[in-house]
């Protein structure tokens, strides 16, 4: 073999080391901010205190920081249309402690069961829902298609 052949040989190599041993990338492959897409909802049409409504969604996050571990920390909110203020639910860690790693899956939400507000024989309303995570980033929020929720 000759000397420019070797010499050649020894800088294709050297390229392939190169970029074989190069990380790709240390950015997320989601955003920091939570994100999240309704799937499906079950029980469109409730009886009040009987039956419960099922929300599944799909979430994302950028850095893993989904959930806490303290019970006293919610990180779901449920927003029923009839009421001023948001339901809160408790979330587990859905990443390791300590690791910063894209994360993304599906939730299921068993709602309690609801009722009616006022006097009438049924009701409508519509679920706004969002999450927060450890760094106080909020969620994009979804809403549920109308709910009728019936007199027993």
């Amino acid at each position: 073999m000759n000397k420019f052949s070797k010499n050649r040989l020894l800088f294709c190599f050297s390229v392939i080391l190169i970029f074989g041993c190069t990380k790709i990338s240390d950015e997320p492959f989601y955003d920091l901010s939570p994100r999240i897409e309704l799937v499906e909802v079950t029980n469109e049409t409730v009886v009040q205190f009987i039956d419960s409504i099922f929300v599944t969604i799909l979430y994302e996050d950028g850095d893993g920081d989904l959930g806490n571990t303290d019970p006293d920390v919610n990180s779901i909110f449920v927003k029923d249309s009839r009421l001023e203020n948001a339901d809160e639910y408790y979330l587990g860690p859905l990443a390791p402690a300590g690791e910063k790693i894209s994360i993304n899956g599906t939730l299921n939400l068993k709602l309690s069961p609801t009722f009616l507000l006022g006097n009438g024989t049924q009701e409508n309303m519509v679920l706004t829902i969002y999450l927060v995570d450890r760094a106080g980033n909020q969620s994009n929020t979804i809403e549920t298609p109308p709910i009728t929720v019936l007199k027993e």
